[in-house]
């Protein structure tokens, strides 16, 4: 074993030099270990590639190899999207795929579960067959939906429990991470607009920069780190969101900071303010949003069906339409009232769309300019164009604004009911959310809300034509049992301020070839079955699951539940890829029912708690240093380029994708399109380069090596440059909701229609499909849906972006917060060494943080008697766990901020002490998101107190395992040297 050529001191100089003002380590690089067993001299290669030490950026990195051995790691200056950042986590990437704890072999337990497991090497073929075997056992025994897959962060190469699973066993059920960790965003502005447009385009630099509810400038899931810390410093203002004051929220020139869970209160403040100001996007407003549509008032009227299935074919509205003017009228034609000549016009949806007498084509930009964002060339990226708005037909103007007390119009039976616009009603929902109201909501100033409103939306370039920005909202908003309208809300003020699809403004994901995705979505072939939603585990309880417009996730604790109880069938079996049990529901729910499992296979770099106390065989998975994968950025960078094989894995460790493959071709499902790639599965290279090809397909590179040969020559592609429809135009719902997608589905032209992909083809301020679901009922006998927690049925207030009381608040369960001890909590900051529950077994990674810590002011932890670093007790009625007091004075008073999925490698247990200091043990797995179920994973109450030796096992108010070991707490513990580098095990035996 070689000596460090970086010291941890060296190294946390280098990792924390600028973390301690903005979290960031630059274009810093990490070095090898080096000695006498080291390289010192031969061959050395650099290989352009995409970090993914946290999982969820896509960071370009040069790798250097020497003699076959990675021995550093540096920022790639070129990767306009991450501008040279490498990170304390992708530094650390080189402890992690030479640590010698990795799983290097496939495995059979061969104790029971819930002792200490040994395990028995195997072989590939035998892993493949026992898996297949075991679960088609189980569905010959109980049916198809008996199994599940549970997936977590997107390594695109590894994303198989998401759909190519589910597509293998036919069956619907997956417990992904995306229900808690951007699902609940993508698919709120599925609801109303398009797929994923809750990314904003950071790169584009927007001139306010509002950073809401993350510390992007550590971690994030599209543009971050550098990127963010550029953006922010040069942006016209900087706006932070946050309970918690950030590490760059610091400089932030206004700072709303909210009681943790009340996010949605502001977004609707700020609507409340930016109307009352006269500061919306009136074009945009009357044109693109479903703002001038007319809502019957009566409550005697009974909503009736439109046949528009741009989002749902199940839609029940009190939208007007002519349907229920005049016999034999459209259903398909939303009526508005003209404020040109005050008679009644429409928007048709069928077709292509179109206001009445409006001609529009598909795909045609029309004039405009391109876009005049600062800095862009400095960071190598095209401006991209900028249509103007398209206007109405001569003639046309929807109104905003009815009569006093609405219209009065004649539906075809002869009734007489009153009509007002969408827009009228937004505006009387809104009044809820005044500023002085928010403010007795959220805690925050009057004048500060107004002021970041009015801020937002005053544009600072008028002659652009488009507004200053997106919003950067992130996970927080999710996790409070409101997380769809939270996303909403946010959706709807960048909407009325004209701020969707422009420079720096809500764009979606980065397009891909042929699919979102990339790679790992599924493969080619024509022989691949396709699973059924029909069975899917937690419609029941949550509607839209079991919709035709579903979000795509099994509803976990719905799962668990399955396990427990039978019901409403067996659950036995299933594999886990990239995921884990401690993200969401309540953790120790979650592994006490995977262990009555009957068959369950872990794919994993590591012996992580799922893997020894759940895992029947093991697979050995390859690090991203050690494999190839397509790469495209999750978000609105415009950024693809590749993860570029440097290094063999070890032992026998394969590619995700080859494991995925070699799963198919056990359970005889073909894969591939043999007449594309000579057969249905293929093995090694010759198989990741075929799912890599699938990925490719329409693009100008269809080979992945001639893509990686031009990646490694000249860097990361724009999309701008490559989709100029798809991604280089900006304001695409002119051009066509083909075009708003990225070009996904590739459908021809004669099948686009203009706008959004809603019902209505505009942003809908008023959602017609939770209306037609959990309001109208359509799948409830036309009763109302009730909340699975309160009972509460769902009012038409749904329709917008209603806010709710967390389950377990201040408010709604005030007893919680009655004595000294009680807190209410928030959790899941970013920090700069660890991504969720991954990297506690790096050195590097470890000696910087070695334990969990819960943020506190410093007047309540002397109120305590609590000092910087105590050991403290977290406690709900589920359970109690332990973390240090960090004295912290960016968080308000009674608020406290604790760290998310701990565990210990270093305990020789099965579970590894996750219910020492996994925040989500403390969970009610039933507080959930009323709409589609995302765990309240923050803004609930818990009890704070001292950790002692009177009250803490072994006398130790240092968390220990169950003989009594502490885990490893501080930078000099002995064990961290044990996860060395280890150069010397065999690698590439596969």
């Amino acid at each position: 074993m070689g000596k460090f050529m970086i010291t941890r001191r060296t190294f946390a100089k280098v990792a924390l030099a600028t973390t301690a003002a903005l979290g960031l380590t630059g274009t810093g690089a990490a070095m090898a270990a080096t000695g006498s067993d080291s390289p010192s001299g031969g061959e050395v290669k650099r290989v352009r590639s995409c970090c993914r030490g946290c999982g969820k950026m896509e960071c370009g990195v040069w790798v250097t190899v020497q003699d076959g051995r990675v021995v550093k790691t540096e920022g790639d200056e070129s990767a306009f999207q991450s501008a040279g950042n490498h990170c304390a986590k992708g530094q650390a990437s080189l402890q992690a795929a030479y640590h010698p704890s990795r799983l290097r072999y496939p495995m059979r337990r061969t104790t029971p579960k819930g002792e200490n497991p040994e395990w028995q090497r195997i072989t590939w073929e035998e892993a493949y067959q026992t898996t297949v075997d075991a679960i088609h056992a189980n569905q010959e025994k109980y049916g198809n939906e008996t199994c599940f897959f549970m997936g977590g962060t997107s390594r695109i190469w590894a994303m198989g429990p998401y759909s190519a699973l589910k597509n293998c066993f036919h069956t619907p059920n997956g417990i992904q991470a995306n229900q808690i960790c951007k699902g609940p965003r993508f698919y709120a502005t599925n609801l109303d607009a398009s797929n994923a447009y809750s990314w904003m385009e950071v790169v584009g630099r927007p001139r306010v920069y509002v950073q809401w509810g993350g510390a992007s400038e550590l971690s994030n899931y599209d543009d971050s780190c550098r990127t963010t810390v550029d953006v922010a410093t040069r942006a016209n203002c900087h706006i932070l969101v946050d309970p918690r004051q950030t590490n760059l929220g610091k400089e932030a020139d206004i700072w709303v900071n909210p009681r943790p869970g009340t996010d949605g209160v502001i977004a609707n403040c700020w609507a409340n303010v930016i109307i009352e100001n006269d500061l919306i996007d009136e074009m945009y407003v009357r044109k693109w949003m479903n703002a001038p549509m007319l809502v019957v008032m009566e409550e005697t009227f009974a909503p009736t069906r439109s046949s528009s299935a741009a989002k749902s074919a199940s839609i029940i509205t009190r939208l007007l339409k002519e349907s229920d003017l005049v016999e034999g009228g459209a259903d398909t034609r939303f009526m508005v009232v003209n404020e040109m000549n005050g008679q009644l016009s429409y928007y048709e949806t069928a077709g292509c769309g179109g206001w009445e007498g409006e001609q529009w084509e598909p795909g045609v930009w029309g004039p405009g300019k391109e876009a005049n964002q600062p800095g862009l060339a400095d960071t190598g990226q095209t401006q991209g164009f900028v249509p103007d708005y398209t206007p109405f037909p001569d003639g046309l103007y929807p109104a905003l604004f009815t009569e006093e007390g609405g219209r009065e119009v004649t539906l075809k039976d002869g009734t007489k009911v009153h009509v007002r616009t969408v827009w009228e009603n937004y505006i009387d929902f809104l009044q809820d959310y005044t500023p002085e109201k928010a403010s007795e909501i959220t805690g925050v100033d009057a004048e500060v809300l107004k002021k970041a409103a009015i801020t937002y939306a005053t544009r600072i370039d008028p002659s652009t034509g488009y507004g200053n920005g997106g919003i950067q909202y992130m996970l927080a908003l999710e996790h409070a049992c409101n997380g769809i309208q939270n996303n909403r809300a946010c959706d709807l003020v960048a909407g009325i301020t004209g701020n969707m699809d422009i420079p720096g403004g809500m764009r979606g994901s980065t397009p891909g070839w042929p699919c979102m995705d990339l790679a790992m979505t599924a493969g080619d072939s024509k022989e691949m079955g396709r699973f059924s939603s029909e069975k899917i585990l937690g419609k029941e309880r949550f509607v839209m699951l079991g919709s035709d417009c579903a979000p795509g996730w099994a509803d976990a604790t719905s799962v668990y539940d399955a396990i427990n109880t039978g019901k409403p069938y067996n659950v036995t079996c299933g594999i886990g890829q990239t995921g884990d049990f401690m993200n969401q529901s309540n953790s120790i729910y979650a592994a006490e029912n995977l262990k009555k499992l009957d068959f369950w296979c872990s794919i994993d770099l590591w012996q992580t708690p799922c893997v020894d106390m759940i895992a029947d065989i093991a697979m050995p998975a390859a690090h991203w240093l050690e494999l190839d994968c397509i790469r495209k950025s999750q978000g609105s960078s415009g950024a693809f380029g590749a993860t570029v094989k440097a290094i063999d894995p070890p032992g026998e460790a394969k590619n995700d994708l080859e494991i995925v493959v070699g799963i198919y071709k056990a359970a005889g499902v073909p894969y591939f399109d043999d007449a594309i790639h000579g057969a249905k599965w293929l093995e090694g290279e010759a198989c990741v380069d075929g799912c890599n090809e699938v990925a490719l397909a329409g693009f100008r590179i269809p080979k992945w090596s001639d893509y990686k040969e031009e990646f490694q020559k000249n860097g990361w592609f724009d999309s701008k440059v490559e989709k100029p429809d798809a991604w280089g135009c900006y304001r695409r719902y002119q051009l066509g909701n083909t075009p708003v997608s990225g070009g996904f589905p590739p459908f021809p032209k004669q099948m686009w229609h203009q706008g959004w992909n809603t019902t209505t083809h505009k942003q809908e301020i008023w959602s017609t499909v939770l209306e037609s679901w959990l309001v109208n009922g359509v799948n409830n006998g036309g009763i109302p849906v009730k909340d699975q927690f309160d009972g509460e049925e769902f009012s038409l207030k749904e329709v917008f972006p209603r806010f709710k009381e967390a389950y377990h608040g201040p408010v709604t369960q005030p007893e919680l917060y009655a004595d000294e001890n009680s807190f209410l909590m928030t959790t899941g900051r970013r920090q700069g060494t660890y991504f969720h529950s991954e990297h506690r077994q790096l050195p590097w990674c470890r000696e910087l943080w070695p334990v969990p810590r819960l943020e506190m002011t410093p007047a309540d932890a002397e109120r305590l008697g609590l000092q910087q670093g105590d050991w403290v007790w977290i406690e709900t009625d589920k359970h109690k766990i332990r973390e240090v007091v960090d004295l912290y004075y960016g968080i308000q008073p009674g608020v406290v901020n604790a760290e998310h999925q701990w565990w210990y490698p270093e305990l020789k247990q099965a579970d590894h002490g996750y219910q020492l200091s996994g925040v989500n043990c403390l969970l009610d797995q039933y507080a959930q998101d009323r709409i589609i179920g995302s765990s309240n994973l923050r803004a609930y109450g818990v009890k704070v107190y001292k950790a002692t030796p009177e009250n803490s096992p072994f006398g130790n108010p240092v968390p220990c395992g169950d003989d009594g070991t502490e885990i490893i707490h501080t930078c000099d513990d002995p064990r961290l040297k044990e996860w060395l580098p280890d150069y010397e095990s065999a690698r590439g035996e596969a």
